[in-house]
């Protein structure tokens, strides 16, 4: 899995991001879900969306990991002041470190297209969800005008919208919901583990 690119790094580390991400793209990204309980977030980044997490819900014990160790450096500065609400791991989205079921909600926030095998993290964020748990996200299209963002890159795939609600359907969890935005440059997900009824 690629490491992030240094003007992304930039972006991703600057105050303007750190505010237009927990303040309007947090929301918007998580259409409507309540956080509680174990939260994992791949791909965390510098921490931005983390954070605001942990202030928005307090309730929330939060696990962000990235690939990329300079993010993951920064990412646990920042969250440091949340204590044992907050950990930052560095992991591979393809190959989680964590035990089947850990989790009560698992994100993932505009990083997927750095995944070569994104449908494999899909499945790992799947596998790491409790009964009841949510997936919950958003990324980036490679087709229509998500393909102006993507340019050449060699370290991304591009999704496409029918490839990404293919790939949702035929994880084991409840129907998923696809929303594209922005004329087809991003979409939202999310689905949830159907809870465990008891016999």
């Amino acid at each position: 899995m690629p490491e992030m690119s240094r003007p992304a790094q930039l972006l991703c580390r600057s105050a303007p991001w750190r505010f237009f991400a927990g303040r309007v793209v947090l929301p918007w990204a998580l259409q409507g879900a309540a956080l509680h309980g174990d939260v994992l977030e791949i791909g965390c980044g510098s921490g931005a969306m983390a954070l605001e997490i942990l202030r928005r819900y307090p309730a929330v014990r939060l696990m962000a990991t990235d690939y990329d160790e300079s993010m993951v450096n920064v990412a646990r500065e920042r969250l440091a002041p949340f204590g044992d609400r907050a950990e930052v791991r560095r992991a591979d989205a393809t190959d989680l470190p964590f035990a089947n079921g850990a989790f009560d909600a698992a994100l993932s926030f505009i990083m997927l297209h750095h995944v070569i095998k994104w449908e494999q993290a899909l499945g790992e964020l799947v596998r790491v969800l409790r009964p009841g748990g949510r997936l919950i996200g958003y990324d980036l299209l490679g087709d229509r005008a998500g393909r102006f963002m993507h340019g050449h890159e060699s370290d991304t795939r591009r999704m496409r919208e029918d490839e990404l609600r293919q790939v949702l359907h035929d994880l084991p969890i409840g129907e998923p919901t696809v929303k594209p935005a922005f004329g087809g440059l991003v979409a939202r997900f999310s689905l949830a583990r159907e809870a465990q009824t008891a016999h």
